[in-house]
C-alpha cells in the first residue's frame, strides 16, 4: 500500500492514532535516580517496551515505532554502547515468537551496517518470521538518523531515475525508511526533553507531539492513555481553516 504524505493530501483523522512514534528517553536518569547503575534503566526499559507493544495491540493502534538507537548514540561511552548491543540481542531472543504468536509484525530501520552481522542475521531472520503478521507492526529505529533517511532515499530516488533533473515528494516516497507505513498521528517523548532528535524528520512533518517528564522505565498503560486523550482534544487542520475542518466533519 502507498501512504500519501500529509504535505500533499489530507489525511484521515482517525479518532485513535493509527501511528505512534516514540522516542524511549530517561532510562540512564531513571536509574541515577534511583543510585542503579545506567544498565539497570536499560534493562528496565525493555519491560516497557514489552508493555507499550501490548498496550497498542489492545487499542487496536496499526503501527508502533521506537527509537531504540540513533546514529548519534555511537558517541555514548563504549561500554553503555556494548551493552545496548547485547541487549537488542537478549530481547530479540525473548520476544520475536511471543510478537509472532501474537500476530504482531516486526521491522527494523536504519544504516544495520555496523552492526555485527550475528545481531543483522537476527534481525533479517526476525522480519522474515513476522512478515505476514496483520494485528500490529511494531519498527525499531536502529542506527537510524532523519537526516540519514532522507538522504539514502535521495540516492536511491535518483539511481532510480537517471537523466532526471527535477523530483517530486512522490518520487521521493518510497525509498524512504518506512514507505510501509503511514505518517505517524503522534509523536511521543519520554523524560521531559522537548526536541525530536534527528527522528523522522521527514514523516512528523504533521504529526501532533506530546512530551511527557515521565522516564521511558516508568512509561505505562495509562500513560499511553494520557498521551492519546491529549492527542484527541486536538483540531489536525492540515493547512486548512477550523470552519473547513468542521466542515468536513458536519458533512461526515
Amino acid at each position: 500500500m502507498i501512504f500519501k504524505s500529509s504535505t500533499t493530501a489530507v489525511p484521515e483523522t482517525p479518532a485513535v492514532p493509527r501511528h505512534i512514534a516514540i522516542i524511549m528517553d530517561g532510562n540512564g536518569r531513571w536509574a541515577t535516580k534511583r543510585l542503579l547503575p545506567r544498565v539497570a534503566g536499560h534493562v528496565k526499559g525493555v519491560e516497557a517496551v514489552r508493555g507499550v507493544v501490548e498496550a497498542c495491540a489492545l487499542r487496536g493502534i496499526d503501527y508502533l515505532t521506537l527509537f531504540a538507537f540513533s546514529s548519534e548514540n555511537w558517541r555514548r561511552p563504549e561500554e553503555e554502547v556494548s551493552l545496548l548491543m547485547r541487549l537488542f540481542v537478549t530481547a530479540l531472543e525473548r520476544e520475536v515468537s511471543k510478537m509472532h504468536a501474537n500476530n504482531i509484525r516486526l521491522k527494523v530501520v536504519g544504516d544495520l551496517s555496523r552492526f555485527d552481522s550475528k545481531l543483522q542475521e537476527m534481525i533479517a531472520n526476525a522480519e522474515r518470521k513476522t512478515a505476514n503478521n496483520t494485528r500490529l507492526t511494531v519498527t525499531v529505529c536502529a542506527n537510524y538518523g532523519g537526516r540519514w533517511d532522507i538522504m539514502q532515499a535521495t540516492n536511491k530516488m535518483i539511481a532510480a531515475n537517471p537523466g532526471v533533473t527535477a523530483f517530486t515528494e512522490e518520487m521521493l516516497a518510497p525509498h524512504l525508511a518506512m514507505a510501509y507505513a503511514p505518517e505517524p498521528d503522534l509523536f511521543i517523548r519520554t523524560g521531559g526533553e522537548e526536541r525530536i532528535s534527528n527522528f523522522l524528520l521527514w514523516q512528523l512533518a504533521y504529526s501532533e507531539l506530546y512530551f511527557t517528564d515521565t522516564f521511558w522505565p516508568d512509561f505505562s498503560s495509562d500513560t499511553l492513555d494520557a498521551a492519546i486523550a491529549s492527542y484527541q482534544k486536538r483540531e489536525r487542520r492540515f493547512g486548512q481553516t477550523g470552519d473547513q475542518v468542521a466542515k468536513k466533519k458536519t458533512e461526515c
